[in-house]
């Protein structure tokens, strides 16, 4: 008579337990880590758009007439989750914003720059764990974590 070998049902039902346990904490630390990776697309666009910026004032003495195509300072195209755009364009002013793109999980979220290099989080997902910052600056963890 042979012996049988394997595994026995309660055997398996542990293990699976085991891996749903490890699961249920990995994939949301996963989740937090590649929308934080996703937020860095819209502060180098943000901060790259400031330089551009600042060359443009170089050049022109004036921020009016920034972020145009064909100049020094053109907004920044092919960003994957976010979109920038710039507003209020003055002699001395202006502030750059990455909104994050309609559809995508970055869909709430939003960032400013303006001419005095200060960085704001304007909006970030409700509810979600996300919260806006205390302080000027760019939000990058949940909690309001710069």
């Amino acid at each position: 008579m042979r012996s049988a070998t394997g595994f026995t049902l309660i055997e398996v039902m542990i293990t699976v337990a085991i891996i749903a346990i490890l699961a249920a904490v990995a994939i949301p630390s996963y989740t937090d880590y590649i929308t934080r990776s996703k937020i860095q697309e819209a502060t180098s666009a943000l901060l790259a758009q400031r330089t551009k910026m600042e060359q443009f004032f170089q050049d022109q003495r004036t921020y009016f007439g920034a972020c145009a195509a064909n100049t020094v300072a053109p907004l920044p195209a092919g960003l994957k989750y976010f979109t920038v755009g710039c507003s209020n364009l003055s002699s001395t002013t202006y502030t750059v914003t990455a909104t994050g793109v309609a559809g995508t999980d970055m869909a709430q979220f939003s960032f400013t720059i303006d001419q005095g290099n200060t960085r704001q989080t304007a909006s970030v997902p409700p509810g979600s764990g996300w919260a806006l910052p205390a302080t000027n600056c760019w939000v990058t963890r949940k909690g309001g974590i710069c």
